[in-house]
């Protein structure tokens, strides 16, 4: 069997084509890089201080016999998910992933999560000191559930914050548009 010249020829210019097209950035290359300027920013700072406390806030009622109070459930819930979220905005900023999805409103999202967790954690809080009753007082965990409800206040204070920082950058984003 003879192969036709003609096709062969095509075949090289296409695949020799499809190479330098990768070559010239039609497929990009992503690359992460540690962001040391977030990191020492407020709103960096504040997201570190909400991912500690907030595991904190978590680690303190799991260890603890937490599902004998059903409204602890709750705060659990609302920690758990706020953490796993915050630390993941968290390392999408830190690695500056998030300069590589520009499709995101990157600030509108800081906003709506960080109010929003703020307002959960209000909740949260608030039942997680309810909870904290003097009938269980005697009780071995009562500390560790003191401890939960005051880093749950300052995780509201942090989200609070935040939501504020947030909501300055974005209206400084919508008065230059």
């Amino acid at each position: 069997m003879e192969e036709d010249p003609e096709a062969s020829t095509e075949d090289r210019t296409n695949r020799t084509s499809k190479r330098s097209s990768l070559d010239n950035g039609s497929l990009s290359h992503s690359t992460l890089a540690y962001d040391k300027k977030f990191v020492c920013s407020l709103p960096g700072m504040l997201m570190f201080a909400e991912t500690v406390c907030g595991l904190l806030v978590w680690t303190l009622l799991a260890g603890t016999e937490y599902l004998h109070v059903p409204a602890l459930g709750w705060v659990m819930f609302v920690s758990v998910v706020c953490w796993v979220l915050t630390v993941c905005l968290f390392l999408l900023y830190l690695t500056t992933a998030h300069t590589k999805i520009p499709q995101i409103p990157w600030t509108v999202l800081g906003l709506c999560f960080n109010s929003s967790a703020a307002v959960l954690y209000v909740t949260a809080a608030v039942i997680n000191a309810a909870s904290v009753t003097h009938a269980t007082r005697g009780r071995y965990y009562y500390i560790s559930w003191i401890a939960s409800t005051v880093f749950a206040f300052l995780v509201v204070l942090c989200y609070a914050a935040n939501a504020f920082v947030s909501y300055k950058s974005w209206r400084s984003k919508s008065d230059d548009s």
